[in-house]
C-alpha cells in the first residue's frame, strides 16, 4: 500500500501547454505533461510515480498484446467559475474498475494509488482543464498485463496507468443509431459489465458498417433474440415515453453500469419522471414511436455525458426525431452541467474536490 502523500513527482523541465489551443480540442488526440505509473510484481504494487508523459518501452512478448487481459475507467474533471478543480465520482469509477479487475482475473488497484495519485496527477497538471462550458479533462486509469511471455493463463505482473487529455464536446451534433440484429456485444456470463478493452475491439467492425450507412453508432441488441436492446458502443441509452424513462436494466450482466447512467436517473427523477429499470425490446419502442408516444432518445456517457439521437433504424423502420422541441434531455444535460460546473450547489457529493 502506498501511504498517501508519498508518490514521488518528476515535473517535465518544460509545458507543453502554451503551444495547444483548448478551446473545442479533439476529444482523446492530446495528453497533458504527466502521468502515473505502478507496478505489480511479486503479488504487490510498487514503483509508482508520477511522471512526463513519455511512450513506454515494452517487450513483443507482452502478454496483453496477445491474450488481451487489460481494462480500463474514464472519468472527468471540471473547472468551476472561482476555477477550483474538481473529478466527477471518482470513487464510483474507482468500485467499477476493481469489479472489472476482478473479472478479468487481475489485482485491485488500492485507493491511495487509484484516488490519491489521480489527485495528485490531477493537481499538477489542472491548467490544463479548459474553463469553457462543455469542456473538461479527461482522465483515463487503465491497467494491463505485462508478463513478458507467450501462454495463456493470467499474469503475474501487471502495470497501472493514469493519463490525461483535455477535451471539448465529444458529439458535437444529434446522433443517428442503426440498430443491430446480427452481430453481438455481449452474451450473458461474459465480460459485458466489465470495462474491458476486448469489448471495444470487438465491436469495430460493426461500427464501421453501420457509419458505411451514415450511421453514428450501434445500438446492440441481446445474444438470443436480438429483440432487447442493450447499450449504444459509446453509451448506455434512455427512451422517454409518456411521463416516464426507460433504461435496459443490468441484470443480465450484458451491460456496462454507467456513472453517468446512474446520475442521470437521480436528475431523471428530480425532474419528476419515473424510471424503469426493465427489459426494453424494439417492438415496444416501435409500438411508441407510431402511436407519437416516444417521445425522445439519449445517450450517457462519461466521453458523451448526455448526447441527442436524432434517429434510431431497425431493419427499414426508420424512426425519427425533431430534437429542437426535446425539453428532457437539453434540461438534463444543464442540470448536469451546472453541477459539473460549479454554478448551483453538489447536493449528491458528486464532485471531488483537488
Amino acid at each position: 500500500m502506498v501511504e498517501a502523500y508519498s508518490i514521488p513527482v518528476t515535473k517535465i523541465e518544460r509545458s507543453r501547454l502554451p503551444g495547444v489551443t483548448l478551446e473545442n480540442i479533439p476529444f482523446g488526440k492530446t495528453f497533458t505533461d504527466h502521468m502515473l505509473e505502478a507496478d505489480f510484481v511479486n503479488g504487490e504494487w510498487k514503483n509508482v510515480e508520477i511522471r512526463p508523459y513519455q511512450p513506454l518501452v515494452m517487450s513483443p512478448s507482452l502478454a496483453a498484446i496477445h491474450y488481451g487481459q487489460a481494462i480500463f475507467e474514464g472519468i472527468k474533471a471540471y473547472k468551476n467559475e472561482a476555477g477550483e478543480a474538481h473529478i466527477f465520482r471518482p470513487y464510483d469509477n474507482y468500485k467499477r474498475f476493481n469489479f472489472s479487475a476482478a473479472r478479468m482475473e487481475m489485482p485491485e488497484v488500492p485507493e491511495d494509488i487509484f484516488i490519491e495519485g489521480m489527485r495528485k496527477l490531477v493537481e499538477l497538471d489542472k491548467n490544463w482543464i479548459p474553463a469553457l462550458h462543455d469542456h473538461s479533462l479527461y482522465i483515463r486509469p487503465f491497467m494491463f498485463s505485462s508478463d513478458e511471455m507467450i501462454g495463456v493463463r493470467p499474469s503475474e505482473s501487471y502495470k497501472f496507468m493514469i493519463i490525461l487529455a483535455p477535451t471539448g464536446p465529444y458529439y458535437s451534433a444529434p446522433m443517428r443509431i442503426y440498430v443491430e440484429e446480427k452481430y453481438t456485444r455481449a452474451a450473458p456470463g461474459g465480460v459485458g459489465q466489465a470495462k474491458a478493452a476486448g469489448n471495444y475491439g470487438s465491436s469495430m467492425y460493426v461500427t464501421a458498417q453501420a457509419r458505411k450507412k451514415g450511421y453514428d453508432q450501434v445500438l446492440w441488441t441481446d445474444v438470443y433474440e436480438h429483440k432487447y436492446v442493450q447499450e449504444i458502443g459509446t453509451m448506455n441509452v434512455f427512451f422517454v415515453i409518456g411521463n416516464k424513462a426507460y433504461t435496459p436494466d443490468l441484470s443480465t450482466g450484458t451491460i456496462l453500469a454507467g456513472v453517468t447512467r446512474d446520475s442521470v436517473m437521480t436528475i431523471l427523477e428530480e425532474m419528476g419522471l419515473q424510471v424503469e429499470e426493465q427489459p426494453v425490446s424494439v417492438d415496444m419502442l416501435m409500438e411508441a414511436y407510431k402511436a407519437s408516444e416516444l417521445r425522445e432518445v439519449f445517450g450517457t456517457g462519461t466521453a458523451a455525458t448526455v448526447s441527442l439521437i436524432r434517429e434510431l433504424r431497425y431493419k427499414d423502420f426508420v424512426m425519427s426525431f425533431d430534437t429542437t422541441q426535446w425539453k428532457v434531455t437539453p434540461e438534463i444535460k444543464s442540470r448536469l452541467d451546472d453541477i459539473r460546473e460549479g454554478r448551483v450547489a453538489d447536493n449528491h457529493g458528486w464532485m471531488f474536490k483537488i
